[in-house]
């Protein structure tokens, strides 16, 4: 195996062989070995372990075995240990997911602050075909068959080719130790299920099942990659706008393809919907119906459908009070900035003029409400600001971002875009105020 192994670094994992490493290692048979393959071919790496104390006495006992096996390799050894039920508790979340989470989130700190290049797993042949199982029992797109990428920004997989009888062989040709997790042989997780009654059976039908698999990768990326190269020219005829809010797609570009259905899932499946039906009944939906997810929400506008992401921390929904004699003061839509003036210039959309003796104190900034109406300036009589906006042909994402300042529970000024009529200077006034939104 270690020929092998050589081999294929040489071919298609050549940038380890100058790089700073920093091996993943449970203490178990597929991590300890990728470890002695890198010892053997003089790489730069250590060792990080994740104590997740879940087993007791057990999980010290796999930390002392790794802090052994850095010591016999002369490397450094990194250990971090986690409280996992505590982690999974207040994260809602599975032990398995929990562990995952917490070891991943490690290696990358640990990566960015020691400056190693790449993050080494020892997920192999067998780890592949049992994740594109999971996927396939639980549903998926093309994307969860197309199996586990030998390198994903820095965590590199050079152990993917190999069984894992393979690596039991040089184990055991090699007397190499390695520790045995227990945990491994329950039936209660899925992928030890698949791993020790379904795979079985599999291999039993199709002795070379691991080449045959291999092969289905390799086709279903080509199919990925064709499916790619199709969806980025949608999205490049799709995408009117795209800023850090909100990304603005042209429903016309849905409609001309053979199944909109399977390009909106495409498109959308990274932001958590899960209704696709509703998705799709968008395209014909009226102005402002929305599908949301817990992270994200695709409004129908007109002839557009807009994605913004759902921020819980957001812009507060309270309001804001401005004293009289305040300069500034910080809001969610920017800074909002009170002067006196002794000259009058026009109103824009982020200055306005008004006449300060018209204004009760303290000034109130909120988001706009239902029900609101103000006297849009130049115009006779009242408005909605609903209507208002609708007029103005606003976004849903601009409409939820508008906010308005009042004076004793009267509308001063549609904050970025009207002011109102009753506060405005006129040749009675003899103190003007001029309110600018930077």
């Amino acid at each position: 195996m270690l020929d092998a192994f050589k081999i294929h670094i040489e071919e298609q994992c050549s940038f380890l062989k100058n790089s700073r490493l920093v091996i993943a290692i449970s203490g178990g048979i597929d991590s300890v070995v990728l470890a002695h393959l890198c010892h053997k071919l003089n790489f730069n790496f250590a060792l990080a372990h994740c104590n997740f104390n879940l087993r007791g006495t057990e999980s010290d006992a796999d930390e002392d075995f790794v802090l052994d096996l850095g010591e016999q390799m002369d490397v450094k050894v990194f250990v971090q240990n986690f409280d996992t039920e505590a982690y999974a508790e207040e994260n809602k979340c599975s032990i398995q997911m929990a562990a995952r989470e917490l070891r991943y989130d490690w290696f990358s700190e640990l990566a960015q602050q020691l400056n190693f290049d790449y993050i080494l797993t020892a997920h192999h042949a067998d780890d592949n075909l049992e994740t594109f199982l999971i996927n396939f029992t639980r549903g998926t797109g093309l994307n969860g068959l197309t199996g586990i990428p030998a390198l994903n920004d820095n965590i590199a997989r050079p152990l993917l080719p190999f069984s894992r009888e393979m690596i039991e062989d040089y184990a055991k040709s090699e007397k190499i130790k390695w520790r045995e997790d227990g945990s491994n042989s329950s039936r209660k997780y899925l992928r030890n299920k698949l791993r020790h009654e379904v795979v079985p059976i599999l291999k039993e039908i199709n002795p070379q099942l691991l080449g045959s698999f291999q092969n289905t990768l390799q086709h279903l990326n080509d199919t990925a990659d064709i499916v790619e190269e199709s969806l980025n020219a949608v999205a490049k005829r799709a995408i009117t706008h795209m800023d850090e809010n909100h990304i603005t797609f042209k429903i016309s570009e849905f409609k001309k393809v053979n199944n909109p259905k399977a390009y909106l899932f495409e498109m959308f499946k990274d932001y958590g919907f899960s209704e696709w039906n509703d998705v799709v009944n968008l395209l014909d939906a009226e102005t402002g119906k929305y599908v949301a997810s817990n992270t994200h929400k695709l409004t129908k506008h007109r002839e557009f459908l807009i994605l913004t992401e759902l921020c819980h921390s957001e812009q507060s929904e309270e309001s804001l009070f401005v004293a009289k004699d305040n300069p500034s003061v910080k809001t969610p839509i920017g800074i909002l900035c009170f002067d006196d003036q002794d000259t009058l210039e026009d109103n824009s959309k982020t200055t306005i003029f008004v006449d300060k003796e018209k204004l009760k104190y303290p000034l109130e900034l909120r988001p706009w409400q239902t029900g609101d109406v103000f006297h849009p300036i130049g115009m006779k009589g009242k408005k909605k600001v609903s209507k208002y906006l609708k007029d103005e042909k606003l976004t849903p994402i601009e409409k939820e971002n508008t906010w308005v300042l009042t004076s004793g529970n009267t509308i001063v000024w549609v904050v970025g875009r009207r002011a109102d009529e009753r506060f405005k200077v006129t040749d009675q006034t003899n103190q003007t105020l001029k309110i600018e939104l930077k």
